[in-house]
């Protein structure tokens, strides 16, 4: 496991919920499943996802972990906050999971295998407690995906900082284009990835706003201190490339960025 590579501040769990929130119906139209399924959340962070599981599948029995306990608190509040009564969480490590064999019906992993070392191994000892027949979702970003315009070059320096801090984290930010290997590789079968792009112009505000403004620039600036330290970027430099992403959400700006979800049956 990799420290988690944006922190966690006040500012990025707003960040994590503004993006659930904006992302919901790209991501989780089709994250269904069936009255009285077991489902295991693994990675469950401040619960932003698992806010929208709760409320998508009233009827499941959803279990959520995660292995910090700061989080786990947010998660908690967050759902309560929503008056879902259908989850309950557990602090765990993905690598050490304390559930028996074939315990859930389906697992939900959300933006957390680009925050591991190794997320093959992760992928495996998830699937040993997922029922025969049971399916593993997995979703995941590749800022490599990521295009905009107008192309300042301050801009897309600013943006390879946010690859480049995480790689030397030991996470994986292109992890994305990876998900059909890796889930084959664990031994699943009937694998699907399919691309789910984000586009933005002011023909679309919502997106503009809560995509562009409110998750992508915050998440590139968390990683300032960072690309400082390790000297990646002169900070006046930085300044002019978050101005130049900013420019990116104006009346002749556009921005462009693709998650994957997979979906693999044991």
């Amino acid at each position: 496991m990799t420290e988690y590579v944006h922190g966690y501040s006040e500012r990025e769990a707003l960040r994590l919920s503004e993006q659930a929130e904006t992302l919901e119906k790209l991501l989780h139209h089709d994250t269904i499943y069936p009255p009285r399924a077991k489902v295991l959340e693994a990675g469950c962070g401040i619960g932003a996802q698992t806010v929208i599981l709760a409320k998508n599948n009233p009827e499941a029995e959803i279990t959520s972990i995660d292995i910090s306990p700061e989080s786990l608190e947010k998660a908690r509040e967050n759902v309560a906050r929503n008056g879902f009564e259908n989850v309950r969480f557990l602090q765990a490590n993905i690598f050490s999971l304390p559930f028996e064999a074939e315990s859930f019906d389906h697992i939900f992993v959300c933006f957390v295998l680009e925050h591991l070392q190794n997320p093959e191994e992760a992928l495996k000892n998830l699937k040993k407690v997922l029922k025969p027949g049971g399916t593993l979702t997995v979703i995941e970003g590749d800022h490599g995906s990521c295009y905009f315009y107008p192309e300042g070059r301050n801009a897309l320096d600013a943006w390879h900082c946010l690859i480049r801090v995480q790689a030397q984290m030991k996470g994986n930010s292109l992890i994305g284009r990876q998900l059909y290997p890796l889930m084959q590789m664990s031994g699943l079968r009937e694998i699907r990835v399919e691309p789910r792009m984000v586009y933005a112009d002011l023909s679309k505000p919502e997106l503009v706003n809560g995509f562009v403004l409110k998750t992508i620039i915050p998440m590139v600036e968390g990683v300032k201190n960072q690309a400082m330290e390790m000297k990646m970027m002169e900070e006046e430099a930085w300044k002019k490339g978050i101005e130049e992403l900013h420019q990116t959400a104006g009346p002749e700006g556009t921005f462009c960025y693709t998650f994957f979800k997979g979906r693999g049956t044991k």
